[in-house]
């Protein structure tokens, strides 16, 4: 060793070096790799996407030729950086020397640069240094497999077995946040329809119903008279018919099968009943997306929610679970006026029908989704009887004033902004 060169020993100090922050860099490249990006690539048909897929499949591995890598040219830099200082410098200076000068040039140039630009770009990294860790893992294999013999075995203690894929799963939650996250790459107005479809899992068709007192019907009792001006001017497509009571519902009318016949005057009780399609019945507290995949499985666009008694409690339609993922897209009749008019003084005026989620929604109020599905149910709830117009509460930090009462229920309530100190 005496008889190397200075200059070849601080040459050969300089490689084992730049081989530290090699190894340093790809350590922190292929672990921070986004794994679902990696596996986009994988797809496509990228080589080095795929090199780093198949070395990340087994990481006991990884890790192992990378530590055996890194801490053999570190201490052969350090007994290179002592041989070199003490001829330069004598025993006693060359050695303290070397050992700061070489941990400062190491945390320099080996760790913090290499981690620090692996992390900014570990794509890049990660494929370049996949192509030559792959060849150093088939050259030094065996002593590898050795190295991580004892590791595995000791995490096999506490029931760790990296035989066992470990998947990277996300739960809807953080699924979201990672949408959100991406505000650069996706408009916001498709964010929030990723959003919607994940909450689609935790909303029921209890939610986003048309309640039972609310549906537009035919009663098949009325006179014929009145059952002809109720379709001429009805403004929607599909038509629930009835015999007395809603619990009674016989059928579905689609307009487009009668709307000839009615224009032509000679559209009689009986080309009614046989118009009608067999009425279609949904469970309460069904999820928005087992229902979006029945009416997509039974051809139907229209059902009706029923309890466990087998009454009707309200009707879904696909319209209304498209709308929760994309938004009110069309031009409902039935929602010509607002429920929530926002009024000069900063209030708002809520029919007592509104729903919960609306109300979310448009105000951010802070409301609970387990509990009553509408303002009257929130407000009668709250107050454990029926209130009289021009009562005040405070609901959930806002105050609400009762401003009409109607059939057992709170008609009209005014809604006044949160206040700060609540």
């Amino acid at each position: 060793m005496n008889s190397i060169p200075s200059e070849v020993i601080f040459f050969i100090l300089l490689l084992l070096i730049i081989c530290s922050g090699f190894f340093s860099g790809s350590e922190t490249g292929l672990m921070t790799l986004n794994r679902f990006k990696l596996k986009h690539l994988s797809k496509k048909g990228h080589k080095g996407a795929k090199r780093a897929s198949k070395l990340l499949e087994r990481p006991d591995r990884l890790i192992g030729i990378i530590l055996l890598g890194n801490n053999f040219v570190n201490v052969l830099a350090s007994a290179l950086a002592t041989l070199l200082a003490i001829r330069i410098w004598g025993d006693e200076l060359g050695i303290p020397i070397a050992t700061f000068g070489l941990t400062l040039v190491i945390l320099i140039f080996s760790e913090v640069t290499p981690k620090t630009l692996a992390a900014l770009q570990p794509e890049k990294v990660a494929f370049f240094s996949s192509l030559i860790l792959q060849y150093l893992l088939r050259l030094f294999y065996p002593l590898v497999w050795l190295i991580n013999t004892i590791p595995n075995g000791i995490l096999a203690i506490f029931n760790i077995h990296l035989s066992k894929k470990q998947g990277q799963t996300l739960s809807r939650e953080e699924l979201k946040t990672v949408v959100k996250e991406t505000a650069i790459l996706i408009p916001i107005r498709h964010q929030q329809m990723l959003v919607n479809i994940l909450d689609l899992e935790a909303v029921t068709v209890n939610d986003i119903m048309i309640p039972r007192n609310e549906i537009f019907g035919i009663d098949l009792d009325d006179d014929w008279n009145d059952i002809i001006d109720q379709l001429n001017h009805s403004m929607f497509t599909r038509i629930p018919v009835y015999q007395q009571d809603i619990d009674k519902v016989c059928g579905i009318l689609h307009m487009r099968k009668i709307i000839n016949k009615l224009a032509a005057g000679d559209f009689t009780r009986e080309d009614l009943e046989e118009s009608m399609r067999k009425p279609y019945f949904v469970p309460e507290d069904t999820a928005l997306t087992t229902q979006l995949a029945n009416f997509q499985h039974t051809k139907r666009r229209v059902g009706f929610i029923v309890d466990e008694y087998g009454d009707i409690m309200g009707m879904v339609t696909l319209e209304d679970i498209l709308e929760e993922i994309v938004g009110e897209f069309t031009t409902d009749p039935g929602d010509a006026h607002s429920d929530i008019i926002p009024q000069d003084d900063g209030s708002y005026l809520a029919d007592g029908s509104t729903n919960t989620r609306e109300l979310i929604k448009s105000l951010g109020w802070e409301l609970p989704l387990d509990g009553p599905k509408t303002l009257n149910g929130l407000i009668l709830e709250h107050m454990q009887t029926i209130p009289n117009a021009g009562t005040n509460l405070l609901l959930f930090g806002r105050p609400v004033e009762i401003v009409q009462v109607q059939s057992n229920a709170v008609k009209m309530a005014r809604i006044q902004p949160k206040l700060q100190n609540l």
